[in-house]
């Protein structure tokens, strides 16, 4: 069968990872390289994504052999985080992507207007070999994202370092988080701590850690292992298991009069979002408070 304007294909996958965690693979120029082939003989060497109504995809297809080669482009028509990817191909053609979140599956559901010069089986089997990529990639990653955050400060190392820990100065920069945020226990390296907080209703919550390794001015290294909830510490079922072994760790450097501090910062994809907007805030705070 040939392909006729306006036919349109569609293909679908199950995929076994939450919706968060499907959108951002799907979306992200540094996983798209890593998913984005209809066979080992093909690559994506670059990718550039701007997501959003009038933003454009720009994936870059090679051979491997560097016999071929072009570029994937689409503008896009409709965005709906977590729902709905819709964009226009370069030559005109509509492509829709719908997110399906059923628990912790996310069914993805892509249609496309077929082109005419190729058979519609070979356009078919040739886009669901990269969703079918795509399914084994996601399938196969971890389930947290590294995230990295770094600010300038002018001010010594030694003080950025012990305002960081020091706790009424970490209750401050880390209220962007939450208000009322502050942390018990101690950060000594191999020593627990907890980083707490109350919610709406009084509840007091936040995270179980262990301190993997603190050179005073250099580095914090900081294992989460459990939560608490209400309360309570919890460190064993299914509640901390998307947690269990996520890192936070701060490094510091100086050069001159100014102090670099990094905060790299292991997290489930939901909080992605939240985190990018929140993370360089609290830094903000931090630099504020060490240059008063």
């Amino acid at each position: 069968m040939t392909a006729t304007e306006k036919t349109v294909i569609t293909i679908k996958a199950t995929i076994n990872a939450p919706v968060e965690k499907v959108w951002a693979l799907w979306n992200d120029p540094r996983h798209i390289v890593n998913w984005n082939s209809a066979s080992d003989d093909w690559h994506t060497p670059r990718a550039t994504n701007d997501l959003r109504e009038g933003g454009k995809l720009i994936a870059r297809m090679e051979a491997r052999d560097g016999s071929a080669g072009f570029d994937f482009e689409g503008v896009y028509d409709v965005v709906k985080k977590h729902e709905q990817i819709a964009y226009t191909i370069g030559d005109g053609r509509k492509v829709n992507i719908v997110f399906e979140r059923k628990e912790k599956i996310t069914e993805v559901t892509e249609s496309f207007e077929a082109e005419q010069m190729n058979p519609v089986d070979m356009q078919r089997d040739g886009w669901q070999s990269i969703l079918n990529n795509f399914k084994k990639y996601v399938e196969g990653s971890p389930n947290m994202e590294r995230m990295k955050f770094e600010i300038s400060i002018q001010a010594p190392v030694e003080k950025v370092y012990k305002t960081t820990i020091d706790p009424t100065s970490y209750k401050a920069w880390t209220a962007e988080f939450n208000p009322t945020s502050y942390f018990e226990g101690s950060w000594e390296k191999g020593s627990k701590i907890l980083f707490l907080g109350t919610d709406q209703e009084g509840k007091v919550g936040g995270m179980v850690a262990r301190i993997r390794e603190n050179t005073p001015n250099k580095l914090i290294s900081i294992e989460h292992y459990g939560l608490v909830n209400d309360g309570k510490e919890i460190t064993t079922g299914p509640e901390v298991e998307s947690w269990a072994g996520a890192q936070e760790n701060y490094s510091f450097s100086q050069n001159g009069n100014v102090t670099v501090m990094t905060a790299e910062v292991d997290t489930n994809y939901e909080y992605v979002d939240y985190f990018s907007d929140t993370w360089p805030k609290a830094l903000n705070k931090l630099k504020s408070i060490c240059e008063a």
